[in-house]
């Protein structure tokens, strides 16, 4: 096949001599003999590492899309395609854990004190995608008393600084969800009458409990408890001051417009102009739910090879790691969008002339 391009050698292109030249045993170095484990360990890692790049590669397409006043549709679908590459990328880094388990404990063992202080705590790239994706500092699990970044080069600090200074992908997709328009047209009021749904709902749902004979008055107290504090939750969506209080309290923190915003694209997803709306939005879902169990199986992982042990970074091992899983979700407001849901056959009936309207949504007009 003839190119108007010089010839290249498949070796090179990908330059396998720098690239298989990486995996140098610090056990060959140091110990009688090799741990044969070792090489395995480097490679799993040094191909997560290769994965965060190409994650941050596609992330920051994805943020350069929404850092622009207008967001055509055509970008929306560049931008949901992006997301599902990462997506499948974090399918691989969760089975690598399977991979890695084929190591024992005492293969671990063998040379484990050879990495001390180094751990993955260390990865200056997921630090970074935690950051670009929108992870709060105040989210953070403490390490040791120290500032997460603290275990870092200064370069890699500095990189960290840097990211934060910007605007992440979590405050970027807010400012895009409070520009969608909300559902007022010609007199209609899609907001209050979905108010009206919902406390039909809720009215529903406390006759139920209330009329249950399979339970006692003290589960029904504290049902009733628990339903009240979900109605409260439920209620806010139509007063924007509850809704903030519950920022302030750190309940929530997507905005008010931009909730009832997301609200509206999850209610009318069938609708094709909030199709690919709905898709990234579930697509961003996906990637907190993902890293969510890459890090359960990797604290699963770590109790398996070292049990209660400290950490070769100095942390308490298995017990930060599952703090992590739980405590470092970035879109967890979008997750729980369902639980405002209510089913098709109860949401307001759109006037036909205002359905038409759904396609004006996205327009350039319409942000003019």
């Amino acid at each position: 096949m003839k190119t108007k391009f010089p010839p290249v050698y498949y070796a090179d292109y990908l330059q396998l001599d720098r690239l298989l030249d990486c995996q140098t045993t610090r056990s060959e170095k140091y110990l009688k003999e090799p741990a044969h484990d070792e090489t395995l360990f480097i490679i799993i890692h040094q191909v997560y590492e290769l994965w965060f790049k190409q994650i941050l590669h596609e992330l920051d397409s994805v943020m350069a899309v929404f850092k622009d006043a207008y967001v055509s549709e055509n970008n929306m679908g560049v931008a949901v395609a992006r997301l599902t590459r990462i997506i499948e990328i974090q399918k691989l880094l969760v089975q690598q854990v399977d991979v890695l388990e084929t190591m024992t404990p005492l293969d671990f063992l063998e040379f484990r004190d050879l990495l001390v202080p180094a751990s993955g705590f260390q990865s200056y790239q997921f630090r970074l995608l935690e950051n670009k994706l929108g992870l709060l500092p105040g989210q953070r699990q403490n390490f040791d008393k120290h500032a997460y970044y603290s275990r870092l080069s200064h370069e890699h600090q500095a990189l960290m600084t840097q990211a934060l200074a910007g605007p992440s992908l979590y405050q970027l997709v807010e400012n895009w969800l409070e520009r969608t328009p909300f559902l007022r047209f010609e007199g209609f009021d899609f907001w209050e009458n979905y108010k009206v749904a919902v406390k039909r709902a809720l009215d529903k749902d406390r006759e139920i409990l209330l009329t249950n004979p399979l339970l006692t008055d003290k589960e029904k107290a504290k049902e009733l408890k628990e339903f009240s504090a979900a109605e409260t939750g439920f209620l806010a969506l139509f007063d924007e001051t509850e809704h903030n209080d519950l920022i302030k309290q750190g309940v929530r923190r997507l905005s008010y417009q931009a909730t009832q915003a997301a609200l509206l694209i999850n209610l009318f997803r069938d609708e094709p102009v909030l199709h690919i709306p709905f898709q990234f939005l579930t697509c961003l879902i996906d990637i907190d739910e993902l890293f969510t169990t890459w890090r359960s199986r990797h604290a699963l992982m770590v109790q398996r090879m070292i049990g209660t042990k400290v950490g070769t970074g100095g942390s308490s091992g298995h017990t930060y790691l599952r703090a992590t899983a739980h405590g470092h979700k970035v879109f967890s407001d979008l997750t729980n969008l369902s639980t405002y849901l209510l089913p098709r056959s109860e949401l307001p009936r759109l006037p036909e002339e205002f359905r038409k309207n759904l396609g004006f949504y996205y327009s350039r007009d319409h942000e003019s």
